[in-house]
């Protein structure tokens, strides 16, 4: 049993930022081998955007480590918190959003984490039904256990302070509020992202004050680096895989990192062990593995994670076929145009440009093809018949010509 609390343990710790009270962690799994008792592990999300990134599965992928070794999964939508907005790393405060974007912002994201978390080991709670219970007198109770002091030793707040940008009181709620979630749910662990920690340090404060007879562990995840290898991975800077993203764009993505941050998304990402990614590590070192196959392994994973168990390799068939043979994917957008039609309009009304004038740009560049031969006269009219229309490679649409 001892070996399986350490592997347990290993699993757990990796890939990690920084863990307080390991030690507790260690007891509750030791706990759960001798006696099947299960623990509770929170991760909490204010749902303010629907669409997932990997680098925002980071946290999820290590609650579902957590369920492996007998941790239930409270995951908290913040539904009420969200009304007010978690002021971490911002510099100004933040738009309140209405209470339907939360609430359907709120099943997007069920829908989403339920490809990576095991339902019959996840209990989805709302915030709401303590917090709005609180009451004046609560909220007044719950806010004498911090100073104001210790509130703007908050690098966020101590740099608004010190600009004399505004600070809601408001804010100050947040984390006492988050840290009280923890006090109503019973949590063993809590997780959460680097930038959190002083969130997450709330709730072991509260649980002590008001005497729930533990404290809970706190866990937290480093921030992935998107495509660029440099960044976080971020919408706004356009270097993130999306979990809607199309299988075959999702394996284009994987493919597109570099080797070497190649393994950072093995050790975030992946569910392989950490005993059979070092076995990878060790093939591409003594060269009995290409890094471009075991790339491909950690393409499809990921695909198949959020498509469907053979979507993987479907997509890694269809990426060979559209840029290893130089040939054209199987399934396309379709267009018809009458005949005589400007090459530059075929390309936007295609959706395989944004103007006309890129596509003068992209003509002159040599980006653009028919029948997977260069265009070179971008004054060209289409006739009558079936194309490829192809810009760059690989933004395909079939083109019909009346």
């Amino acid at each position: 049993m001892e070996k399986k609390v350490q592997e347990a343990l290993n699993e757990i710790q990796r890939g990690t930022s920084e863990i307080i009270d390991i030690e507790a962690i260690e007891k509750l799994i030791t706990r759960y081998y001798e006696t099947g008792e299960n623990f509770y592990v929170k991760a909490g999300f204010d749902p303010t955007a629907p669409d997932l990134h990997l680098g925002h599965t980071v946290l999820i992928q290590k609650l579902a480590t957590f369920q492996r070794f007998g941790g239930i999964v409270q995951f908290l939508i913040g539904d009420f918190t969200a009304t007010i907005g978690d002021p971490t790393g911002k510099s100004e405060t933040r738009k309140v959003l209405s209470e339907q974007d939360v609430l359907d912002n709120a099943q997007s994201y069920k829908e989403q984490v339920f490809k990576i978390l095991d339902p019959a080991k996840t209990e989805v709670m709302f915030n709401s039904k303590w917090l709005k219970e609180l009451g004046t007198g609560g909220l007044i109770a719950l806010a004498s256990n911090l100073t104001v002091a210790r509130m703007l030793e908050r690098d966020d707040f101590s740099k608004r302070y010190s600009t004399n940008t505004p600070i809601a009181v408001s804010e100050f709620t947040y984390p006492l509020l988050q840290g009280y979630d923890s006090v109503a749910m019973k949590t063993d662990i809590e997780l959460g992202g680097t930038d959190q920690k002083f969130n997450l340090l709330m709730g072991r404060t509260l649980q002590k004050a008001y005497n729930c007879g533990k404290q809970q562990a706190v866990l937290m995840m480093p921030i992935l680096e998107g495509l660029d290898g440099i960044q976080k991975m971020s919408k706004s800077l356009g270097n993130y895989i999306g979990v809607t993203d199309e299988a075959f764009d999702m394996f284009g993505k994987v493919l597109s990192v570099s080797d070497e941050l190649m393994w950072r998304y093995y050790e975030l990402l992946s569910t392989k062990s950490l005993n059979e990614i070092e076995e990878l590590k060790a093939g591409v070192e003594n060269k009995t593995l290409h890094p471009k196959d075991v790339k491909d392994s950690l393409a499809i994973e990921i695909v198949d994670r959020f498509h469907g168990e053979g979507k993987g390799e479907e997509s890694k068939a269809e990426f060979k076929k559209v840029f290893a043979k130089k040939d054209v994917p199987t399934e396309m957008d379709e267009y018809t145009f009458e005949a005589g039609t400007w090459i530059g309009a075929a390309l936007v009304d295609s959706k395989l440009v944004n103007s006309t004038s890129q596509a003068r740009r992209d003509i002159k560049a040599g980006a653009v093809k028919l029948n997977q031969e260069k265009v070179t006269d971008d004054k060209l009219n289409l006739e009558q018949g079936e194309y490829i229309l192809q810009k760059g490679k690989k933004n395909f649409a079939k083109i019909l010509i009346k």
